[in-house]
């Protein structure tokens, strides 16, 4: 008997609890009664700030940027209010201040498309907002590249490219002059390939430090910047030989300085390259040991990193004797237009580079002199450069550059 009675209690008590929760239920969605709510933090946000820089003016300090609102309405509007209160600002128009402080009352701006004739604003906090304005200074600084993070192993950062390459700051004397240095940041942690895109444009303080509360303007919020990311690699000189004066690679011995030179490029247009010529040397010009200079010339993709802008290369011919011979066969192509000319040298001295056995089947009358006059315009008796033929099949060469004198009328 006694169970049952205590059953039957438990079975009234959980009833009633339902009955409650159904009644409060239908209290809230069919009475709608009022309540009361305080909105926290709702955000300041002026307008009419471009009429106060026409007037060389800014606005330099808000006595609160944000604000909280104490409302009454029915529980469904404030629950509404509560969950849209991203879109609920207080709207600021600064157009008509003066400088100096100006105290102004103010409205908030509710959300859009939201029924707010239930809504009673019983408090503001602050009840007022003063907003000073002065002076507008203006400061230009050149934007500067920054890196957070680090460039991939075996890969280097080349030299951005920023544009705009200058912005102007825009404030307050007190906040413009807090700021040192603007930057493009790049947050990359591996960065291996190049980069280009937007970046936002971050003020720093004279200790590198962001300045994220200035009350200021830029007159570009971002920068568009490319970031070429290269590869180097070590690149082998060479210079190729043009056989001549009886002389092969087989007969010489040559060395080039510097032996390579450290090439950054872009990793498509470095992949291939496996070495760089920089010239080519008739060995018709060697006497003994000579010197060349040649420039290093890269491809306009491609950076010289190790700096050296020239190449020595000294190129020795070894086993291979001279003779002299002494040609007075000499002719000369006339010039054109009338123009007539005599050589005055009869005889030249010219040496010719072989093996010995070779050398000393070489006779003087298989050498001959052609002086080409044919474009000349020149009148008189002048020095001209001369080629000079061998006519033999063996491994020999003349070396060195001939002239003869000519004498030149019309």
């Amino acid at each position: 008997m006694m169970e049952r009675l205590r059953d039957s209690r438990w079975v009234y008590i959980l009833l009633s609890l339902l009955l409650a929760v159904i009644f409060w239920m239908y209290v809230r969605l069919e009475v709608d009664p009022e309540d009361t709510a305080t909105i926290h933090n709702v955000p300041v946000e002026l307008t009419g700030t471009n009429v106060l820089t026409g007037q060389n003016l800014t606005v330099s300090e808000l006595s609160a940027e944000t604000v909280d609102l104490r409302v009454s309405a029915p529980v469904s509007v404030i629950n509404n209010l509560i969950r849209y209160q991203d879109d609920i600002y207080i709207p600021l128009d600064v157009s008509r201040l003066v400088e100096g402080e100006n105290r102004l009352t103010y409205q908030p701006k509710w959300p859009e498309n939201f029924n707010t004739s239930d809504v009673v604003l019983l408090n503001k906090d602050p009840g007022t907002i003063t907003v000073t304005v002065g002076k507008l200074y203006t400061s230009t600084f050149n934007v500067d590249f920054r890196l957070e993070g680090q460039v991939a192993e075996g890969y280097q950062m080349g030299t951005p490219s920023i544009e705009p390459t200058t912005v102007t700051v825009s404030g307050s004397a007190e906040e413009v002059s807090q700021v040192a240095k603007v930057v493009a940041v790049l947050q990359n942690e591996n960065l291996d390939e190049r980069y280009t895109g937007d970046l936002p444009l971050t003020l720093l303080d004279s200790q590198g430090v962001p300045l994220t509360d200035l009350n200021v303007t830029l007159s570009s919020e971002t920068a568009y910047v490319v970031v070429p990311v290269v590869v180097e690699k070590d690149v082998k000189l060479t210079v190729s030989f043009q056989n001549g004066g009886g002389a092969t690679t087989d007969d010489i011995t040559y060395d080039i300085d510097p032996k390579s030179i450290t090439v950054s490029g872009e990793e498509s247009d470095i992949n291939n390259l496996t070495e760089l010529s920089v010239g080519s040397i008739d060995l018709s010009k060697v006497v003994g040991t000579n010197t060349f200079t040649f420039p290093i010339s890269l491809d306009p993709s491609l950076e010289n990193v190790s700096g050296e802008t020239d190449a020595t290369v000294t190129v020795t011919v070894k086993s291979l004797d001279t003779k002299v011979f002494n040609v007075d066969n000499i002719s000369v192509l006339q010039p054109a237009n009338g123009y007539t000319a005599v050589a005055v040298t009869q005889e030249k001295q010219v040496t010719v580079r072989g093996k010995t056995e070779d050398l000393e089947a070489v006779d003087a009358s298989q050498l001959r002199i052609v002086a080409d006059l044919s474009d000349m315009t020149t009148t008189g008796q002048i020095s001209v450069p001369v080629r000079v033929y061998l006519d033999t099949n063996r491994s020999v060469g003349v070396i060195g550059e001939y002239t003869i004198v000519v004498n030149i009328s019309r």
